[in-house]
């Protein structure tokens, strides 16, 4: 495939050596919205897009403009995603694919995190708190991250909580608490704990390197190809 990436910082990088090594090729690189001219006559498949919150949306609009399809890993711009979804349902040659983290283990831990709230919401004898601990590098700008507001938004739309909060609550039983550290170098750790008076259930990932969200992105990015709609990287892990 030709491959665009929007978004050429650490992340971007490992994104090129993967592509590479998986015989596509590099047809653009940016740092910032590429001019919509120039990008077009690249004859992009897909582009991969991890750039900042405010220039996400403009950057994926504009491959939209161009009929490019696009694999977005940019946290914290969420509030305009249903702006795309509404653009893929009338642009049918288009396709779309967001994550908060493309790892192909945290996309597992999603799944199990689906399956075990569904779960637990239908047993009704123990009545589980839930807290989310995510630990990432010193410069991550959104806090919660995008991972753990995922995973708890998981637990909501399975019913089994209301909503998540950062804020410590021993009076309130609706609610998932999401504690943040911003630490070092660290790469991503989340943990998800289920507890109760009698047992506790406790799920957790941790990334050793940037290697796997670039190899999910790379990945999710072959699925893609020649596909049309809005889609998640559970579409691209179902049996």
């Amino acid at each position: 495939m030709n491959i665009a990436i929007i978004g050429y910082g650490k992340m971007g990088q490992y994104i090129e050596k993967i592509a590479i090594n998986r015989n596509h090729k590099i047809s653009f690189c940016s740092d910032n919205t590429p001019n919509s001219v120039s990008i077009a006559l690249k004859k992009i498949d897909v582009a991969i897009e991890f750039s900042t919150p405010n220039s996400a949306f403009n950057n994926v609009k504009m491959c939209i403009e161009n009929n490019i399809s696009v694999v977005c890993g940019t946290t914290g711009w969420l509030h305009q995603i249903h702006l795309i979804k509404e653009l893929c349902c009338k642009k049918k040659t288009f396709s779309f694919l967001y994550s908060s983290n493309f790892s192909i283990g945290m996309n597992i831990v999603y799944m199990i995190n689906k399956k075990l709230s569904k779960l637990l919401y239908h047993n009704k004898y123990q009545n589980y708190n839930i807290e989310i601990d995510e630990i990432h590098h010193k410069n991550k700008k959104d806090i919660p991250s995008g991972t753990a507001i995922q995973l708890s938004q998981i637990i909501i739309n399975n019913k089994l909580k209301k909503y998540w909060t950062v804020e410590h609550s021993k009076n309130d039983k609706n609610n998932i608490l999401i504690r943040s550290t911003r630490l070092g170098n660290e790469i991503g750790t989340h943990q998800i704990k289920y507890i109760s008076k009698i047992d506790d259930i406790e799920i957790m990932h941790k990334a050793h390197s940037r290697y796997c969200f670039a190899f999910g992105a790379v990945i999710a990015a072959e699925w893609l190809k020649n596909k049309n709609g809005f889609f998640s990287m559970e579409d691209v892990l179902s049996l």
